[in-house]
């Protein structure tokens, strides 16, 4: 008997919208310690400072339950964008009452309006685009002059790495390999195949510079101890670096 065809590899936002997909992410996203809450978010409202009085565009918005925050930390305005129908549900849920809007779109076929925000953000979205340059312009335009761009990535590291791991397990090794062979990669995640795109420390650095953007701060997931309940799961999360955080401004 011939073996079927194998089941070929979602991309970009159709991988949240298959059901299963989705139902195991937000299962991921209500663990406790998660690393979207433990790693992932500080950096992020560090790099992105207080938001009282500011637009804010959030490309891969997701469910928008950070754009809820932001708007109650005093943010003027709030505008996700997601390509995913799912998420895209999700997010005008969270923001029904608020002075938050949600639209759908792929990111790199929004073109927001000129100078429209003093604040731009994407959380563990790029890594599905497969050309940054397009994106990484629209976002400048949309910037006021002086506006900051803060987003973050799954660490190079990660995304050179051999995913072929079992989900709900916890890994212990990450062997890198290919490190500047950069491109598309095909991971197994949530109980599915996703294109990510794997490029390398430089490669988002000279993505920015090119799109007009100044280098304001470079970090790392490097774990802070009183975000972690356990010594346990702090001690593994020094392992190995999960996310890269960029932080530019217009000039």
């Amino acid at each position: 008997m011939t073996a079927p065809p194998p089941t070929p590899a979602f991309t970009g936002p159709a991988f949240y919208d298959d059901d299963g997909v989705f139902d195991e992410y937000a299962q991921l996203r209500a663990r406790p310690e998660s690393a979207n809450d433990t790693l992932e978010r500080p950096v992020i409202r560090e790099l992105l400072g207080e938001p009282r009085g500011l637009g804010v565009v959030d490309l891969g918005c997701g469910d928008a339950a950070f754009g809820r925050e932001l708007l109650a930390g005093g943010a003027r305005s709030y505008l996700g964008v997601d390509g995913s129908a799912n998420m895209v549900a999700a997010a005008r849920a969270t923001l029904a009452g608020s002075a938050g809007t949600v639209i759908r779109s792929r990111l790199e076929d929004w073109a927001g309006d000129p100078a429209a925000f003093e604040r731009a953000v994407s959380r563990l979205a790029l890594h599905y685009i497969a050309d940054l340059d397009p994106v990484f312009a629209a976002v400048h335009r949309a910037l006021r002059p002086g506006g900051r761009f803060v987003f973050s990535v799954e660490h190079p590291v990660i995304t050179s790495c051999d995913r072929a791991y079992a989900d709900g397990v916890e890994r212990e090794d990450w062997i890198v390999d290919d490190y500047f062979d950069t491109g598309p990669r095909v991971t197994d995640w949530l109980g599915a195949q996703v294109l990510k795109h794997h490029r390398t420390v430089e490669d988002h650095v000279s993505a920015l510079l090119r799109a007009g953007f100044a280098i304001d701060a470079l970090r790392e997931s490097r774990p802070q101890r009183e975000h972690f309940a356990s010594d346990a799961s702090f001690a593994r999360r020094r392992r190995i670096p999960l996310f890269l955080f960029l932080a530019a401004s217009r000039r």
